[in-house]
């Protein structure tokens, strides 16, 4: 039956893999680059599992594996193949651009440094993890869509929010992790090498403290869920507010489905998350009501907690907040490890050398549960400041061309880039966020659009006067 269901699930891949190079290589649409990662990131590990799971190969492993990375290198050898006089390509280069080519380059030197107790082959890979979302940034950086292209994106964006919802539907009517159906654990084991945990056999990443279930649907862990979440609920949000109420069916349902798969997967982080990006949202559209409701039902979020909830949910809730809950305790202690090798090196120590990555080795890894702590132990304070700006100027651009640009479709993925990229500044503290593909360099790819939409702005305006 898994062979069946996987042979399937390979066919509808190699469909969409076949549309998109051809539409890049025989049209010189680089740009379509972008549907693929779209549509195929959120099944990346369920397919790799299944795959594992139906034929017990390595090498179809890897395949499906490289895929995303051999689409992203396509794309850019059609983009230099299709370009007359490459030489002549006017770039003109933003502050984002300096600082992401500024990171990508002190990440290239430290490849080579003798820093660090990792393997070269580690570092490699690590520096490649580091390296595509850099290359994806660049497609989106020189894409311009046509208006039924961007609709066509936000569509699928919608698909799969919807289909994330169900399939959490689907795990709580059988009372079953999806993945303990896909062979998950079997290929974290023989392929990662990390071996189950926690009471239903995946990792611990999958039950709360109390022992129920936290799902995450076809996504990695639940934690990837959750931050997924926050792409498509961002773009059903724009979609309904700048649709008329007609048409606006299709939106309200996507962000009805993106907050119920929030609460599926249970991530605290994720939580906050979502209200701090409404707060966003809230401030962007001078919606002052919202934002009085907001401190309205945190007010009374508050009284619930003190007055009326159970013992064991006030003291989860105060453990919590006072990092004496397990799991926030596990994020302080991480927290001050990586702290401590900073001072105590704050040129780093090379790549490989800190996060939840395979490329990183559990006896080796120092920090790892937040992402800017994660670059600045192997970066130093350099690279972590670099990324830092680069989060803070592609939010802060994003923005202008949301109120600047007079195309709507850009207006909207002008939007989810800066409300994605802010919601998950909450997540990257606890997590190793970067590592979610989907959501990661979805993003990305948008906030290259949009700085490449700014350019178009500000040269229009100057050659205007």
């Amino acid at each position: 039956m898994s062979l069946i269901f996987f042979s399937i699930i390979a066919l509808l891949i190699l469909v969409l893999l076949f549309w998109v190079l051809n539409r890049m290589i025989l049209h010189g649409k680089w740009e379509y680059v972008i549907f693929f990662l779209a549509f195929f990131l959120p099944f990346y590990i369920t397919v790799l599992s299944l795959a594992y799971l139906s034929t017990n190969s390595v090498l179809i492993v890897n395949i499906f594996q490289f895929l995303k990375e051999i689409v992203v290198l396509s794309a850019i050898i059609s983009f230099i193949f299709y370009q007359k006089n490459i030489f002549a390509y006017p770039f003109r280069l933003h502050t984002v651009d300096y600082l992401f080519l500024a990171f990508l380059g002190l990440a290239f030197i430290y490849l080579f440094l003798p820093l660090g107790e990792a393997s070269l082959i580690n570092k490699t890979l690590y520096f490649k993890n580091m390296l595509i979302p850099g290359l994806v940034y660049f497609l989106g950086r020189n894409t311009k869509f046509e208006d039924k292209e961007v609709q066509l994106l936000f569509k699928g964006i919608f698909y799969i929010a919807i289909a994330a919802f169900l399939m959490n539907l689907f795990e709580r009517a059988i009372d079953t992790h999806l993945q303990s159906l896909t062979g998950y654990a079997l290929f974290n084991q023989q392929i990662n090498d990390i071996d189950p945990t926690g009471h239903f056999g995946l990792t611990w990443t999958f039950e709360t403290q109390a022992v129920t279930k936290r799902l995450a649907s076809f996504f990695s862990d639940p934690l990837e869920l959750a931050s997924s979440v926050l792409l498509g609920f961002s773009a059903g949000l724009i979609w309904f507010l700048t649709s008329k109420r007609a048409n606006a069916t299709l939106a309200t349902f996507v962000m009805l489905c993106a907050m119920g798969s929030l609460f599926f997967a249970a991530s605290r982080a994720a939580f906050l998350a979502f209200f701090v990006m409404i707060f966003f949202v809230a401030i962007i559209f001078k919606l002052y009501k919202l934002i009085l409701s907001g401190f309205f039902v945190v007010l009374l979020f508050i009284v619930y907690v003190l007055f009326f909830a159970s013992e064991d949910f006030y003291y989860f809730v105060v453990d919590t907040i006072t990092f004496e809950n397990t799991s926030s305790l596990g994020h302080l202690v991480e927290w001050l490890l990586a702290l401590d090798s900073m001072i105590a090196n704050p040129q780093g120590i090379g790549l490989a050398m800190s996060g939840n990555v395979g490329s990183v080795e559990d006896e080796l890894r120092v920090g790892g549960e937040n992402q800017f702590l994660i670059y600045g132990v192997q970066l130093g304070w350099l690279g972590m400041f670099l990324y830092i700006l680069i989060l803070y100027f592609g939010i802060k651009i994003s923005l202008k061309v949301f109120n600047q640009t007079d195309d709507l479709m850009t207006a909207r993925i002008a939007f989810v880039a800066a409300s994605v990229k802010f919601g998950l500044l909450l997540p990257l503290f606890t997590a190793n966020a970067e590592v979610y593909t989907y959501v990661s360099w979805v993003s990305w790819w948008m906030v290259g659009y949009s700085v490449f939409a700014y350019q178009r702005i500000r040269y229009a305006k100057s050659s205007i006067t």
